[in-house]
């Protein structure tokens, strides 16, 4: 059955594929459209750089009028991810347009790590010290960069 949703994910998948942004990949789960497995690559020369983090992409039948629910599967530590690894970032949630696809939403949370927003924290722990201990905030976050190459 060929829905909206789903010709726009086919579509989505076939940009990705052909011209796929530097740095994140995605593609949906054998037989389901509905559900992606993506990666992000941490980005060059922050403390995010070496990192390979996944995520889920998870899509309804009302996408792209609505946004995927989108989550880390990797353990993550930043100011904008939940303990559970959902993401909060604007276009997610209320700046959502349907003229965002996959590599725009992939592309997003990409530039979020290293940009991330202290004022609307998700883990308050890595907010404050993203604002008042860079150093230590920047430890926290090799950590979870060297985790990320062993974790499955």
């Amino acid at each position: 059955m060929s829905t909206p949703a789903r010709k726009r994910l086919m579509r989505d998948f076939r940009r990705l594929q052909q011209d796929p942004p530097a740095g994140v990949s995605g593609a949906p789960q054998d037989n389901n459209i509905m559900l992606w497995n993506a990666v992000i690559f941490g980005p060059d020369d922050t403390p995010w750089d070496g990192g390979t983090f996944k995520l889920t992409l998870q899509f309804l039948e009302d996408y792209p009028n609505k946004p995927p629910k989108v989550k880390f599967v990797s353990r993550m530590f930043h100011p904008n991810i939940y303990a559970d690894g959902s993401i909060c970032l604007d276009i997610l949630q209320n700046q959502w347009s349907p003229i965002y696809d996959v590599a725009a939403i992939l592309t997003s949370i990409q530039s979020l790590l290293y940009d991330p927003n202290p004022n609307s924290p998700a883990n308050s722990e890595a907010a404050q010290l993203f604002s008042e201990n860079k150093r230590d905030y920047n430890k926290r976050v090799r950590e979870v960069v060297e985790q990320s190459w062993t974790a499955d």
